[in-house]
């Protein structure tokens, strides 16, 4: 078993989740965190590692792969930084916000030949995931329709919202994701529908917490994706496929398994209330298939799909702006 080193860039959230899947991995070993912030210092402290600067990070030729976790408009020009340095990519999403940048980009990454990992993580969730291997082997037909529902259960701060890029970069860009793996055929029709209905200083703030967007592909495939910043009764995350045979359906996750029953009925633990927690699971998940990567595996979602991914967000901007179905 080889054991990859690799560094940390970004030290926030998604930074210290990522972090600790890496130091708990046995094929890797994370030897570098950078972050201007104090919370860098302590992250590589945890965890022994060192501290560094990206300019060091790029040149040490010890460090086999990046783990780019910083602010999405570094996400970017790290990804191209570490990739010309000679080092595998694990990129969060998105890749960028702007997709001619992307596009751009990505030409760039293929020429240089580096691995890239783009870390939509639902794509590791254990339910998803055999969700879509049911799918592929045809246990209820041909796929027809899809619906994906995905409902945060609170709205997130007006100032986070001014900097995120939006519902459908921000939010939906998984769910964009998750659709194109599902139906397993170009999208070419997109059309979407917005609404301001959680909090008002969402809509002050320029932006909306609630769509529907329908996807066309190519052989006439439907899905529907339902998004809301706010559920009021947990982290709705619901996939339902519906083939020429029968329909596969991927439930929520309850904080337990224990039910309830008396004379007023049955009663079911709540939903569990945080992305952290729906999907723990799959961010080791994903950090392993980065380790993947590194022996020498494609990875599963690369590049390629992150620009895929972000044209279908602007495309649904575009089509709630216009009250238009967009073609691709």
């Amino acid at each position: 078993m080889t054991m990859h080193t690799v560094a940390l860039i970004g030290a926030g959230r998604i930074g210290r989740i990522h972090a600790a899947n890496a130091a708990a991995n046995a094929r890797l070993q994370l030897v570098s965190v950078t972050d201007p912030t104090p919370a860098g210092a302590e992250l590589a402290n945890q965890y022994g590692a060192a501290t560094r600067s990206v300019e060091e990070v790029f040149a040490d030729p010890s460090i086999r792969g990046v783990i780019i976790a910083s602010s999405t408009d570094t996400h970017l020009d790290y990804s191209l930084a570490a990739a010309r340095a000679g080092k595998a990519v694990f990129c969060e999403k998105p890749l960028d916000q702007d997709l001619d940048r992307a596009k751009e980009a990505a030409a760039t990454f293929d020429s240089l030949g580096q691995p890239v990992l783009l870390a939509f993580n639902r794509r590791f969730d254990a339910n998803f995931a055999t969700l879509q291997a049911r799918l592929v082997e045809g246990v209820v037909g041909e796929l027809e329709t899809l619906h994906i529902i995905s409902h945060d259960p609170a709205p997130p701060p007006a100032d986070y919202v001014r900097t995120s890029g939006g519902l459908f970069k921000d939010m939906v860009i998984h769910d964009f994701d998750m659709a194109r793996w599902l139906l397993g055929e170009p999208v070419v029709e997109v059309f979407s529908t917005t609404s301001v209905l959680v909090d008002p200083a969402i809509g002050e703030a320029g932006d909306v917490d609630t769509a529907k967007t329908i996807l066309k592909t190519a052989g006439g495939r439907l899905c529907v994706i339902s998004s809301s910043r706010r559920s009021g009764y947990g982290y709705d995350q619901r996939i339902e496929a519906y083939g020429s045979g029968g329909m596969i359906r991927a439930q929520n996750q309850l904080e337990t398994t224990v039910e309830t029953w008396t004379a007023n009925g049955a009663a079911a633990d709540r939903f569990q209330n945080f992305f952290l927690d729906r999907y723990r699971v799959a961010y080791a998940r994903e950090m392993d298939h980065f380790a993947d990567v590194l022996d020498g595996s494609a990875p599963l979602i690369d590049h390629n799909d992150g620009v895929a991914a972000l044209a279908l967000a602007e495309a649904a901007a575009r089509s709630a702006a216009e009250g238009a179905v967009i073609r691709l």
